[in-house]
């Protein structure tokens, strides 16, 4: 079993079905010539390098070794270096900065997986930290800093853009590549990409989730492919919505906003962690029993007087702190849906004292139960609001990744949301999966897909109960160069 195919498997009949990654050392995944792609985000909170191993015979991909820095630690502006952006929480970035920041992280999970730097045979960048940009655009500017990171820790420029035959493709993996059938075309996972100008900062995050939680859900009995919907609990909120569109689906709704930033904000009442850059991660989360009972509920439902989910209106530059273009997205056929908290973050304040009257109740039980209330209900109202919007039907399925929407009791209150105020459209132990370290996935598969290392017989694009386009994704081409 795999990354994503994995360990931890709840059964049909009452519980959450949720996938985690299953290892394989690096020296395995070097002599069975699997396929080692290094995901390297730079989040608002951890900066990752996460290598995963793909098994192409089976389309099976493994958890290598995960590093992770706190963002926070980010070494400061120096003399004559340009800040392109900040965190949410305001930790300035340079592109000097944030490089020696990947280089270090990327070179520490080689060393520690017991590989090479050679033995990496594809990265992928993302980020996370979209909320002090000042446009959609200025993304690129963290792209290149993250580009230079891997150029510093040795990683060649082939190694982090497409093939463009199978000769560049290293020999052990040629066989696997479809390229001389199909080339990529922007799609993953069966899902075009939006047309035109980017609608939100965090475009390429939703689109790497969105694959993330496909390949997660493999191992599970949940057929996560189109229609879906994504929802990606970083610190910002991050997902997309499909349609069933064939060969390629449709981008249809894409999600924005504030998601763990609200999760930390309420701790930072308890006086437990640093208040201006402490985060939930900083708490003893395995130590402790969550109390989701009804004071847990209520003290939820308080701090969701405060949270504003709705369609991103068409004035809006920013939401839940998100550089956003909603025009953009209204020429393309999309339509935003965010999550702030008062306007761009204004009442974040507020959550903190929640947070502390609730510590100060009933300790981290009753806190972490606030937390995974919190939590549900926001999957609750997002899916309320995609709803509202004609953007969900009974077909679609849910799937659910990162830190503040997978951890202690939250699957399971998810669960009981869609059973009980949701079953005339979804069966939950049939529509509803949650995926651990959804973007490293999404990563390992973009990878895949700009390489077009395919697996027909286990098939992640097209729609839900069907089998691979490859057939349907070969006519279409050869109709796009006749045109």
């Amino acid at each position: 079993m795999p990354l994503g195919f994995l360990s931890k498997l709840f059964k049909k009949g009452g519980r959450p079905q949720v996938a985690e990654s299953e290892k394989v050392t690096g020296p395995q995944a070097v002599a069975k010539n699997y396929y080692i792609v290094a995901s390297v985000e730079l989040g608002n909170t951890t900066t990752k390098c996460i290598l995963t191993a793909t098994d192409l015979e089976e389309g099976i991909t493994y958890l290598i070794h995960k590093e992770v820095r706190m963002t926070r630690d980010v070494r400061p502006p120096r003399p004559g270096e340009e800040v392109f952006g900040e965190t949410v929480w305001g930790v300035k970035l340079t592109r000097e900065a944030v490089a020696e920041m990947v280089a270090d992280v990327l070179k520490e999970a080689v060393r520690k997986a017991h590989i090479s730097i050679d033995d990496v045979h594809f990265v992928v960048r993302s980020t996370g930290v979209t909320a002090g940009f000042a446009s959609p655009e200025e993304v690129g500017e963290m792209i290149k800093a993250l580009a230079d990171g891997c150029l510093k820790a040795g990683i060649p420029p082939n190694k982090m853009t497409a093939a463009m035959s199978k000769e560049q493709i290293p020999e052990p993996f040629r066989k696997y590549s479809l390229i001389d059938k199909v080339y990529f075309d922007g799609a993953v996972t069966g899902v075009k990409p939006p047309g035109g100008k980017e609608v939100v900062a965090n475009e390429m995050e939703g689109e790497l989730v969105m694959a993330g939680i496909k390949v997660g859900a493999k191992s599970t009995e949940v057929d996560f492919r189109n229609p879906c919907m994504a929802i990606d609990y970083g610190t910002t909120l991050a997902g997309r919505i499909t349609d069933d569109e064939l060969p390629y689906a449709n981008t249809i709704g894409n999600l924005c906003g504030l998601a763990g930033a609200i999760m930390d904000a309420i701790v930072r009442g308890t006086g437990e962690v640093d208040e201006e850059t402490g985060c939930a991660l900083d708490l003893p989360f395995d130590e402790v029993e969550p109390d989701v009972g009804e004071k847990a509920r209520e003290y939820a439902e308080e701090v969701h007087e405060f949270i504003d989910i709705r369609e991103v209106p068409k004035t809006a530059k920013r939401f839940g702190t998100v550089p956003v273009d909603p025009k953009a997205a209204e020429k393309a056929g999309l339509k935003l849906i965010g999550c702030d908290v008062g306007e761009n973050g204004s009442d974040l304040p507020k959550l903190s004292e929640i947070g502390r009257e609730a510590y100060e109740e009933g300790g981290y039980e009753l806190l972490f139960g606030v937390l995974d209330w919190t939590s549900a209900l926001i999957a609750k109202r997002l899916i309320e609001t995609a709803l509202d919007l004609d953007l969900l039907t009974e077909d679609h399925a849910i799937g659910i990744t990162g830190r503040a929407g997978i951890t202690g009791k939250k699957p399971e209150l998810v669960y009981r949301i869609i059973e009980e105020e949701f079953s005339d459209l979804w069966n939950p132990d049939e529509d509803l999966v949650f995926v651990d370290d959804g973007l490293a996935r999404g990563a390992a598969v973009m990878a895949r897909c700009m390489n077009c290392l395919g697996t027909p017989k286990n098939p992640l694009g097209g729609n839900r109960g069907m089998g691979c386009i490859l057939g349907l994704r070969i006519k279409h081409q050869q109709k796009d160069k006749a045109s």
